[in-house]
């Protein structure tokens, strides 16, 4: 997989092969962090899902807050719901990130603007701390929408992937790490009915793909 920066508001992708797209097992995921530099901030809480056999393991799922030598601004606690305290006595990254590698297993992990944020923001934290980064394949739902449909220019953003597929998200809880898994992994569950619609069973990127950043809104 190779991504390039192409500008403050777009960047370009390609070198994405999966075969047998209908057959794998798949695991959405989600963070939060104490903010939207993956450069300076640091992962306060980890959530996964297993998509098996066509259903989203939500009872099995996985949640976890990270313990964060940076503590979460005022407006992160209001958004995420996730106190200071909670951060402060959760357990390491090393350890939590441990535990999410025996839950994930070899599944392909599936985000939503992960390639923008969160895989970046988990190879800093892998780097910081001296451990492997994970080698599962890595599907962004941005660039799947993208792959299958070329001539929408608006971007792509989660809202705009509920209304377009008309996800139901009235029970999730959104900027909690859990809730924001399970609702990308029924978001990609409406991709998978596409491509299996459309009789698309791989996916090959060879050619670069330009996908629109996310504009975060300030918080206020």
């Amino acid at each position: 997989m190779e991504i390039s920066h192409i500008s403050e508001t777009e960047y370009s992708i390609k070198g994405i092969y999966l075969s047998d797209l209908l057959n794998k097992g798949y695991c959405a995921f989600d963070f939060e962090a104490t903010g939207a530099n993956q450069e300076e901030e640091h992962i306060t809480q980890i959530g996964a899902v297993i998509i098996e056999n066509n259903q989203i393991l939500v009872d099995k799922g996985f949640s976890c807050f990270v313990k964060s030598p940076k503590s979460n601004p005022e407006l992160i606690e209001k958004l995420t719901g996730i106190k200071n305290s909670d951060i402060e006595r959760a357990p390491s990254f090393p350890e939590v990130y441990k535990k999410f590698n025996e839950f994930i297993k070899q599944n392909v992990l599936i985000t939503q603007a992960g390639y923008e944020f969160d895989w970046l923001l988990l190879r800093t934290e892998c780097e910081r701390n001296n451990l492997p980064m994970i080698t599962n394949t890595i599907l962004d739902t941005k660039v799947l929408f993208s792959y299958l449909h070329p001539e929408v220019q608006e971007r792509i953003s989660t809202n705009f992937l509920i209304n377009f597929y008309k996800v139901d998200d009235s029970d999730i809880k959104r900027h909690d790490a859990l809730g924001d898994s399970v609702l990308i992994a029924r978001i990609f569950m409406k991709l998978l009915d596409e491509f299996k619609q459309r009789k698309i069973n791989d996916v090959i990127i060879n050619e670069p793909i330009i996908v629109k950043k996310v504009q975060l809104t300030p918080l206020s």
